[in-house]
């Protein structure tokens, strides 16, 4: 059996990556697999995480590793931040869906979260320091709020150029798919 195509990540300003995304309802073959494409091409593409809806799924599954060490993989399935706590602090983040762009983000540094394991099966847990940062930004694309609703103004500006090509370039992409 041959593997199936690589996921494609979504890049800004794709609609998709602004929708909310939906619950999951079915804990089966279908979903681990997803989850298992999710994976690779979150390590595929160097990322520390991956939303479902960067690569075109409307469904609240997330996954990250914020170490990059094979075995530190945590996901998360229809997770909510229950609470955010701590000092808040500042750390430039990049997104996958924004390829080649840096900004400031200002966030918590502990979240508690609830969510459920690709079984089904219910959790709550507490995470601090850069996993905590990582799953805040994945847990934006499932509300469909991006890394330049984040960022410091300061940031949006210095970034306008990179982010009017990406415009650029997803007009024309759209217009030549449309032909």
């Amino acid at each position: 059996m041959t593997e199936p195509p690589e996921y494609e990540i979504s890049i800004f300003p794709a609609p998709v990556l602004r929708q909310e995304a939906l619950a999951v309802v079915a804990f089966d073959d279908d979903l681990r697999t997803k989850v298992d494409r999710l994976l690779a091409r979150m390590r595929s593409s160097g990322g520390v995480g991956l939303a479902a809806p960067q690569v075109g799924i409307g469904l609240r599954i997330l996954v990250l590793n914020h170490t990059g060490e094979e075995g530190d993989e945590l996901v998360l399935v229809n997770s909510t931040i229950v609470k955010l706590s701590g000092p808040r602090d500042s750390y430039e983040e990049g997104c996958l869906s924004f390829p080649g762009i840096y900004g400031e983000v200002m966030r918590p540094m502990r979240c508690k979260i609830r969510a459920q394991t690709v079984s089904g099966e219910a959790f709550e847990a507490e995470y601090e320091g850069f996993q905590a940062r990582v799953i805040q930004h994945e847990q934006d694309h499932l509300e469909g709020v991006l890394l330049v609703d984040r960022m410091s103004p300061a940031d949006k500006l210095r970034n306008k150029v990179a982010l009017d090509n990406l415009i650029h370039d997803y007009k024309q992409a759209v217009a030549k798919a449309a032909k």
